[in-house]
């Protein structure tokens, strides 16, 4: 058995890998080129998105594309991202929490998913948002186009605080002056990197990363992808909400007696806006909406190229998103007393708690806390050639984002290092989701460490503890039963709840003591 086609993960040394490599190399690269069986591998990451906004979990966004890899893969109801874009990725793409990555520097620890790929056969590409320190150029991807900062304009590609983010294979690229849009532009390159680096007789399988900027702020979409959905939300957030829940109880995404979570005191009933307020919030949902519409149009682009060169069915699709809704209320002043439309470069608008509220239904709280609505991303697994179990299917996991390099690492039969360059690599805290997506079993117990600036919880199996770091006071759920988190047993089980906060503690003592003094994202990373 080479060492491309093994089944499961394999640790070996750099030293190791290379003397396999410059010896048996050349014969192991015409094996793989001849007939590669392994997968090519889609994983897409969205920015900002909530847990239902998705046709397939339940929303009124128009997503058939998504929605077509959901009814034909497999659908996670519990599945976990780092509550921050930034730390998201940085855990997305090394197999660990974000505390304690380095992918460079002399406290380097951890590899990249490209970088291990890429040793093991594949062709790595990169297309969307980077947001972590240096290029991807650095870190193992062999065709990059992007923007290293956290947000853009999405009509201009102006950076909040890089007037020239974008990149392409690591130099300056100008954004052209009319008919840009960033969704589109992703995928654009993403497309020209599969024909001209991934061809199908390329002979050797390819790893696509695209992570689009959309739907995070400012809020900029194309008119007519706006038209399609002004009115459809002066409904108002309360009813999306309801109608939300009883869709995803429809379609299994929850259990029937799971509970919508109350409106949050500060944001206001519906039916108490005045009717310029109505106007403006509309408007805000109806523009985030467009944004994800557009997504999903251009996945439709990527799956019709794979379906055209006889690839989707040995594709293997991942799809998440980095963090709950956004709550954050900025829309500047000009862009209201102008009433600047959305596809006007120059206007900014956000959604903001009410709206994100809706968009993470039926949980409580946003993007950055670590209640279910910080936390819960839709995960989306499609792959004809490699799923079982019947199609369609909705599992319980849980699963969460530090489980994608292990899972990714299995199907692609990829070594795991134990160093590389000189510096020790720590071990992948996550585990393959590969029994899952092969129909081998439901899922199981986990134990996840959630943190970001004080905001903070430990799931241990079914229970979890959690404190928002405003309110310095723990509260503990059975997330099996309430995975709303409106049943607080905190003081009822009071025991249970210090051994979890204990073992918080210890667990956090651990990660930290492992951080080193330059993480691949830091809080100050947008």
């Amino acid at each position: 058995m080479s060492l491309f086609s093994a089944p499961n993960p394999i640790v070996l040394s750099a030293f190791v890998r290379r003397l396999i490599l410059l010896v048996a190399g050349p014969v192991l690269a015409a094996v793989v080129h001849a007939a590669d069986p392994r997968p090519n591998i889609v994983l897409v990451m969205v920015d900002d998105m909530g847990f239902s906004d998705l046709g397939c979990y339940g929303g009124e966004i128009y997503t058939p594309n998504l929605d077509r890899l959901a009814r034909g893969g497999v659908r996670f109801r519990q599945s976990y991202d780092a509550s921050k874009c930034a730390q998201t990725c940085a855990s997305l793409l090394s197999g660990r929490y974000y505390a304690e990555v380095a992918f460079a520097g002399p406290q380097r620890n951890s590899v990249t998913l490209a970088e291990v790929l890429h040793e093991a056969g594949y062709t790595t590409l990169l297309s969307g948002k980077w947001h972590l320190r240096g290029d991807p150029t650095e870190h193992g991807f062999q065709r990059t186009f992007g923007h290293l900062s956290g947000m853009v304009n999405s009509l201009t590609g102006r950076g909040t605080y890089d007037p020239r983010p974008f990149r392409l294979d690591g130099r300056p690229w100008e954004v052209p002056d009319t008919g840009f849009y960033t969704t589109d532009a992703m995928t654009d390159f993403a497309l020209r990197f599969l024909r001209e680096d991934a061809a199908p007789d390329a002979g050797r399988p390819f790893f696509l990363y695209l992570a689009y900027n959309a739907p995070h702020y400012p809020l900029h979409a194309k008119q007519p992808d706006v038209e399609k959905y002004l009115g459809r939300y002066s409904i108002g957030w309360d009813e999306v909400r309801r109608q939300r829940h009883r869709r995803m109880i429809e379609l299994g995404i929850i259990s029937p007696d799971t509970p919508l979570s109350p409106r949050p005191p500060e944001v206001r009933a519906w039916t108490d806006l005045s009717a310029d307020e109505r106007r403006e919030h509309e408007l805000t949902m109806a523009t985030y909406a467009a944004m994800i519409d557009c997504v999903d149009q251009n996945l439709g682009r990527v799956i019709a190229h794979l379906e055209s060169t006889g690839q989707f069915d040995n594709t293997l699709f991942l799809f998440l998103s980095d963090n709950g809704g956004c709550p954050f209320q900025r829309t500047e002043a000009r862009t209201r007393e102008n009433w600047l439309m959305p596809w006007d470069s120059d206007s900014y608008w956000t959604y903001d708690e009410g709206w994100a509220h809706a968009s993470n239904t039926p949980f409580r709280w946003f993007k950055q806390n670590q209640h279910e609505g910080g936390i819960s991303t839709p995960f989306i697994a499609h792959w004809p050639a490699g799923l079982g179990g019947t199609p369609g299917r909705v599992v319980r996991g849980p699963g969460h984002v530090i489980d994608i390099a292990a899972t990714l690492y299995h199907v692609a039969g990829a070594a795991y290092p134990e160093s590389l360059d000189g510096h020790g690599i720590a071990p992948l805290r996550g585990q393959s989701l590969l029994p899952i997506l092969r129909g081998e079993t439901d899922g199981g117990p986990r134990e996840f460490w959630q943190y970001y600036r004080n905001n903070r919880s430990l799931r241990q199996g079914d229970w979890k503890v959690v404190a928002e770091r405003q309110r310095d006071r723990w509260e503990l759920y059975n997330i099996a039963e309430d995975r709303s988190e409106v049943n607080d047993l905190a003081d009822t089980l009071p025991a249970l709840r210090d051994a979890l906060i204990a073992r918080f503690t210890s667990l956090h003592a651990e990660i930290n003591a492992n951080a080193p003094a330059l993480t691949a994202a830091d809080d100050s990373m947008h």
